[in-house]
């Protein structure tokens, strides 16, 4: 074995057990399986062009050396960024913790309780500070949940304003400038005129549904705003805030003066700036909206047995059940950065957080005050963590970059200095020595904090936040990491077992690929610093972008979108502008087939795209005389076709290029998801296939974790003509000539883990990336072959072969009384998260290994799929007491006294003999879904509840 080859550790099976699996699903080769799976005219001609692969430790190595590039200066540029402490508990517990961060999204509430607390947490946290009724469990970036907010005010319009189409936005000038490119990216499809301007001069015309503002503004003015919002509920305009979370410990909460939508990011509360992300944002707004709340909430229900019990409520919001009807396709939160916000509060506690707060404001205090004593001009009469300087900004920017000093310049005569959690007296001192460089005095030396306070009295906070019990019991290291371990042994991640989620490629995520980002130089980085000053990641971000548009086949890539949605959503716009370039703006309609992922058709009308839905045949492919039929009536009209493929019926269509060259004859461009890209990657590629453009979820194929539902990474890549329409930033040059406007808040995205699959590729190489591929369709036919006497697989290609993933039908299981959500609870007691349940067909599990599952626990996960088939078979439609209908059970219920079930403990708990010796218990019994939409708790209980009479 060669132990310098990433590729022989990152993929499963051995060698020894490849003549078994290839008999097993009966074939020769690995070729032979690779050329019944995919149509000939697809296949790549030549191999992949990338460097040779690199070993583990020549990749730490590389990793390291690129690392010292960046210069890590200390930075007060602020606009929506700020350096912060993470706690080394909540840094080692959770984010390099695979307990946490290889979990999947908390469909599966019987096994996901410890991190839907953690949620729960921080959605208290973010409604306690906010002052607002309700908020979810996180959204991708700030400028992402201003556009939501936008949105949200823009659908719950009344019903005169949507009569009499009142579609003007007011956007205070303060907001910070990435989030105005945002608001301008979103409002263009829907029809939304912004008005940008001066909150102060605001006429509060009828015109207007709504107006955004922030808190504190831009350039750090704390004002008063609630005679605004006051006089704009008399007009009939709703309002929204983008706060500052760690400011709001001092400023009167948002929902106290009557706002509507809160929105805002928590990367203040623990979270490496990482050159832009992956940070939480929050949302948070009224009860009345909760059918309108963009993204997951995480509400109480109970279980089986009347026990507290938490999982995502009001599921029939998302994009995924309203398709075309969906207002938003957010379908990826940051789970694991929201965790660690939540988390970070819990261990400070309320007074905790109002001492780092204090402290920040003390720290602003200081610096304006000696500032003023050299000659300067502070100009913010108010303020909370920035001070506003009138000086030569030139000049001392030139003192500054000397002495390793980074400041905002907004103007030629003004320096934005932002404090942060991470400044001290020594920095503050430094702060003082460039300024009286710039006016040529001695240097004042500070001794101590001002303990002035600059924030008014009208926007001081009164009220009381953080009260529950869990916010005031684990301040001390030994009390927080048991209560993180307590949660973490309530889910089921990757580090126990397989989760062979279909679409989802829950692929190992490898201890090398992930040990960079704990690196302070690419953790502690600002993403408007000058380029120059982080030439480690311009080296990745460069070589990373090549790299996928090499495997893709196209010409160019953009970073920027922090999401595969959004990834989508970005690809749209990019088309939408190229049509636009050439005259063609009225090109409106996206043919979508019936097959596709819930976030298609939502992405499409966020893009202003009709949806025009295709059929597809008895055998799951795209019918070729429908599509040939609406592209024929909608010519003239036709903007795009999206479609993925591998299809998500796990199957590589062989008409694929008839359809692509169907769409390209009527003048439209192809949209191709990358969801199913794993089964691409070296063999063929959209761009070989034909494609125009692709979105790739970096978080699937290219090994960056799930981490419970986020970060998520979704690049886009293009063909060479749409390559002048890549995403743009206001305030760092990226993308394209005639680029669209911003995707994400950050230049590049959620650049800290882009890290992971710039490794990935680095350690794989072009053979191991090929391997990787061909590994991926083997093992999902070796179990395909395996269970096929047990379970129907619906569909499969031309040959009789499924691609990576394949769909199993249960319907025919009603017979017995069984539904496919039995199967997927009973999997549970087999130590196994459920395949994706009745996605894209009603009834069926998807199920897809990767391949970085070993043949034996492939054989685990078959051998607990045949026993279930044949608990099954024993089951009766009129006696529903059974070992599948009562699933998942728990430890407490196979300890009680009594048991009266009509089958032994045994089999209930260890039907099979592998879990003896590693037994997963969940930790609740089925929850209950409806209690928990009809009585909708979305916060912790108060502490008075724990109080004793």
């Amino acid at each position: 074995m060669n132990t310098f080859s990433f590729a022989t550790r990152h993929i499963g099976p051995r060698e020894h057990d490849l003549k078994d699996m290839l008999e097993t699903i009966g074939v020769d080769s690995i070729d032979q399986l690779i050329y019944e799976t995919l149509p000939d005219d697809i296949r790549l001609k030549k191999d992949l062009e990338l460097a040779p692969a690199m070993s583990e430790h020549e990749y730490i190595a590389h990793s390291i050396s690129l690392a010292a590039k960046n210069k890590v200066f200390r930075t007060y540029i602020g606009l929506g960024y700020h350096q912060s402490i993470t706690p080394p508990v909540i840094q080692r517990n959770i984010l390099e913790n695979p307990g946490w961060y290889t979990a999947y999204t908390p469909y599966q509430a019987e096994i996901a309780q410890g991190r839907l607390e953690a949620l729960l947490n921080f959605q208290t946290v973010i409604a306690d500070l906010t002052g607002m009724e309700l908020a979810n469990a996180s959204l991708l970036d700030e400028g992402t949940a201003a556009a939501e907010a936008m949105s949200l005010l823009y659908e719950v319009r009344e019903r005169d304003q949507k009569k009499n189409n009142i579609n003007k936005f007011f956007v205070s000038e303060l907001v910070l400038p990435q989030t105005i490119d945002l608001l301008k990216t979103r409002a263009i499809p829907l029809g939304i005129e912004l008005v940008i301007g001066d909150h102060e001069e605001f006429d509060f015309s009828e015109e207007f549904f709504g107006a955004f503002l922030q808190y504190p503004g831009r350039m750090g003015q704390v004002y008063d705003y609630s005679q605004f919002v006051a006089k704009a509920k008399e007009h009939n305009i709703k309002t929204a805030v983008a706060a500052d979370i760690l400011s709001l410990v001092k400023l009167r909460a948002p929902g106290e003066f009557g706002v509507d939508v809160v929105v805002g990011t928590t990367q203040r509360f623990g979270i490496p700036l990482g050159y832009g992300g992956p940070h939480a944002a929050y949302f948070a707004t009224k009860e009345e909206y909760k059918r309108s709340i963009p993204g997951r909430i995480i509400g109480v229900t109970k279980d089986t047995d009347g026990n507290f019990a938490l999982r995502m409520a009001l599921q029939t919001r998302e994009q995924h059940i309203k398709r075309d009807r969906a207002t938003s396709n957010i379908c990826t939160a940051q789970v694991l950065l929201a965790v660690m916000a939540g988390m970070y509060a819990v261990y400070h506690g309320p007074r905790g957080l109002k001492f780092i707060a204090n402290r920040v404001h003390s720290l602003a205090a200081t610096v304006a005050e000696n500032v003023e004593k050299l000659g300067f001009s502070q100009l913010n009469s108010t303020f909370f963590d920035t001070v506003l300087i009138k000086a030569e900004a030139a000049k001392v920017k030139e003192i500054a970059e000397r002495n390793e000093v980074n400041f905002y310049y907004p103007s030629s005569d003004v320096v934005a200095i932002s404090l942060n959690e991470s400044t001290n007296l020594d920095d503050v001192n430094t702060i003082l020595e460039i300024f009286a460089e710039a006016a040529g005095k001695e240097a004042i030396k500070a001794t101590e904090l001002s303990e002035n306070n600059y924030i008014p009295a009208s926007v001081e906070r009164k009220t009381e936040f953080l009260k529950n019990e869990v916010f005031n019991s684990y301040h001390s290291e030994t009390e927080l990491m048991r209560y993180i371990k307590k949660l973490e042994r309530k889910d089921l991640s990757l580090n126990h077992s397989m989760i062979s989620l279909g679409s989802c490629t829950m692929k190992l995520n490898a201890a090398a690929e992930m040990l960079p980002i704990s690196y302070p130089q690419w953790g502690n980085l600002h993403p408007f610093v000058p380029v120059e000053q982080a030439e480690g990641y311009q080296i990745v971000l460069k070589k990373l972008e090549e790299q996928l548009t090499e495997i893709t086949g196209f010409a160019g890539t953009s970073l920027q979108p922090n999401s595969g949605a959004q990834g989508e959503y970005a690809g749209l716009m990019v088309i939408r502008k190229y049509h636009k370039s050439r005259g063609e703006s009225h090109r409106n309609i996206c043919l979508i087939p019936s097959s596709a992922h819930g976030t298609n058709p939502a992405s499409a009308v966020m893009a202003g795209m009709k949806v025009v839905v295709t059929k597809s045949t008895e055998s799951g492919n795209i019918d070729i005389e429908d599509l040939k039929e609406k592209a024929l009536k909608h010519k003239d009209n036709l903007a795009a076709l999206m479609v993925t493929y591998p299809s998500t019926h796990g199957v590589f269509e062989s008409a694929i290029m008839e359809v692509i060259d169907i769409i390209h004859q009527y003048g439209g461009q192809v949209y191709m998801d990358g969801a199913n890209m794993n089964a691409q990657v070296g063999l063929t590629s959209p761009g070989a296939i034909g494609a125009d453009v692709c979105h790739l979820n970096l978080h699937k194929t290219f090994a960056i974790p799930h981490g419970g539902g986020g970060p998520g990474v979704g690049p886009i890549c293009v063909a060479k003509q749409l390559v002048p329409f890549l995403p743009g930033n206001p305030v760092v040059k990226t993308g394209g000539d005639d680029a669209i406007t911003a995707i994400s808040s950050a230049p590049w995205g959620s650049a800290l883990v882009c890290l992971i699959s710039y490794g990935y590729i680095k350690m794989l190489g072009a053979e191991g990336l090929k391997k990787v591929t061909q590994f991926a369709i083997l093992n999902a036919n070796y179990i395909k072959s395996r269970i096929e006497e047990h379970y129907k697989t619906l569909y499969s290609g031309e040959r009789g072969r499924a691609a990576h993933e394949m769909i199993v039908d249960c319907r025919p299981f009603k017979a017995k009384g069984i539904e496919v959500t039995d199967i997927a609870k009973r999997l549970i007691d087999y130590g196994f998260h459920a395949p994706t349940v009745s996605f894209p067909v009603a009834g069926t599990l998807m199920i897809e290994p990767t391949e970085s599952e070993s043949k034996a626990e492939l054989d685990r996960f078959c051998d607990a799929l045949i026993s279930i088939r044949k608990e099954i078979d024993e089951a009766t439609e009129d006696e529903p007491n059974n070992v599948l209908k009562n699933s998942p059970h728990t430890l407490a219920m196979l300890t009680t006294d009594e048991w009266n079930f009509p089958y032994t403990r045994q089999k209930a708990a260890f039907p099979i003999d592998y879990l003896a010796e590693n037994k997963f218990w969940p930790s609740i019994r089925r929850v209950d879904e409806a209690f928990g939409d009809r009585n909708l708790i979305c916060t912790c209980a108060p502490i008075e509840e724990y109080m004793e009479d």
